[in-house]
């Protein structure tokens, strides 16, 4: 079974989404990734499931589920109409997303609420490094119109002003969690600003990078310290490229892997 976006010719359902905990948007997102870079261990087992809520990359924050744990999210998934049971496949359980549907969502809209439900919030260049290992999103520009759709239908909110460095999340937060979001992102623009000191006529208070503050290497006040922010965000971003690039090659070699035990099988090696 491959995860497929629903035909643009098919009616549409109103989408169903409603606020979820951490491990539900945890599990949720695992569906996701895994039926988009893995489609040959797609549906997936509790045990497959659990493992990779677990994986130490492209997580945040950082789990250690038991099985009990991811049973239980995905049951309550499966009450709220976002995941289902697919028989056939003998007596181990498998489970599949239903989140086109259930978020009311298109394929690489999807891809990009998978990275923030893995991830949570993301300056729009990490975002686009990262969901582009589930679809392509050649650049930023692609990337902002894929956001303001998902804005229009509420998924997702800015956490920092619009400029370079913009942070954005989803919203499926529940509603304590998305308060201390706002809350924290609001004290670290803030700081950012005073750091920065008074901007001059022609620049925007929004071209701070919401990168926690550092202290600065280098001589020069604040100017030298928005720089600095300027080349780390870059290198930021420049990092999750690579990592996405190598999760893309890792990808590759296990469904290779896949394929050549599937032949050994057929050919009776």
């Amino acid at each position: 079974m491959t995860d497929e976006a629903p035909s643009p010719s098919a009616p549409q359902q109103p989408p169903r989404w409603q606020a979820l905990g951490p491990i539900d948007r945890r599990v949720a997102g695992v569906l996701v990734e895994k039926a988009k870079t893995v489609p040959s261990a797609y549906p997936m087992s509790l045990s497959a499931v659990c493992t990779a809520a677990n994986q130490k990359s492209n997580r945040f924050p950082m789990m250690d589920l038991q099985p009990e744990d991811a049973e239980e999210s995905l049951e309550r998934l499966r009450n709220l109409g976002a995941v289902g049971l697919v028989q056939g496949y003998g007596r181990v359980a498998k489970y599949r997303h239903y989140l086109y549907e259930w978020l009311g969502v298109e394929k690489t809209e999807l891809s990009v609420m998978a990275e923030l439900l893995l991830r949570g919030a993301q300056t729009e260049g990490e975002l686009r490094a990262h969901a582009a290992r589930l679809d392509p999103i050649p650049d930023l520009t692609a990337l902002r119109t894929i956001l303001h759709s998902l804005e229009s239908k509420r998924l997702v909110v800015w956490l920092t002003p619009e400029g370079r460095g913009r942070v954005v999340s989803h919203t499926l937060y529940t509603p304590r969690e998305m308060e201390n979001l706002r809350a924290q992102f609001a004290a670290t623009s803030a700081s950012s600003m005073a750091a920065e000191g008074p901007a001059p006529a022609a620049a925007s208070l929004a071209d701070a990078v919401p990168i926690a503050s550092m202290p600065s290497s280098r001589g020069g006040g604040p100017a030298a310290d928005g720089q600095l922010q300027q080349e780390v965000g870059e290198l930021r971003s420049q990092v999750a490229q690579l990592r996405a690039d190598v999760e893309d090659l890792t990808a590759a070699l296990r469904r290779t892997e896949d394929d050549l035990q599937r032949l050994r099988s057929e050919l009776g090696a």
